[in-house]
């Protein structure tokens, strides 16, 4: 497997790129989600995964890490192809993919094109245990809220006796959908009032 292929981005278009290495130019289908991420590069370190088929061979390519294990995790349900896992990551970022399937949001992903409520519900049902499993990544929302923010908030939470999944689910959907949150008090109100309710 081509775990990565890093060189001089010579093509760029929201769902292709092109990077050369040594005169040898790799075509790789990328996501809004990453195009928006690498619109200004010049060159760089793209994550791939190498799809092979009877007919072709297709490289998927992404900015991080997290959205290349989102990707995999997406292709890994029955009725998700390479081309919807890739309109899915165009249409929600990680996180918002995340937090539908923790709060078992089947509306949200079938308002992606081409998914259906049965496979909505499917992705949900196959994907909740393993992504249960793995810690929300909360630093993508917003890069003024820092770490010790963030930290001290769950903490906050934690301590008044909410569930760590539920809390981390709440911040991250405060910090997508406030840019404007700038305290842990206001942070820890906000969450709150969600958890609260």
């Amino acid at each position: 497997m081509i775990a990565y292929i890093e060189g001089k981005i010579t093509y760029k278009s929201p769902t292709n790129i092109i990077i050369d290495i040594n005169g040898l130019g790799y075509s790789i289908f990328i996501s809004l989600q990453t195009y928006s991420k690498i619109e200004s590069w010049e060159k760089g370190r793209i994550y791939t995964h190498l799809l092979i088929k009877e007919d072709s061979h297709s490289l998927y390519g992404f900015a991080d890490m997290d959205e290349r294990s989102l990707f995999l995790q997406l292709i890994s349900v029955s009725g998700i192809g390479a081309s919807t896992a890739q309109l899915v990551l165009s249409s929600l970022n990680s996180d918002q993919i995340r937090t539908a399937i923790m709060q078992e949001n089947d509306y949200t992903f079938s308002k992606v094109k081409g998914i259906g409520p049965k496979t909505a519900k499917r992705i949900i049902l196959d994907l909740k245990d393993k992504i249960m499993k793995e810690p929300l990544n909360l630093s993508v929302e917003s890069g003024k809220i820092n770490n010790t923010i963030k930290d001290e908030a769950l903490s906050a939470l934690l301590a008044l006796g909410f569930q760590r999944q539920a809390a981390q689910i709440v911040i991250s959907k405060i910090l997508q959908e406030h840019s404007d949150v700038q305290t842990v008090e206001d942070l820890i109100k906000r969450a709150l009032g969600k958890l609260s309710s």
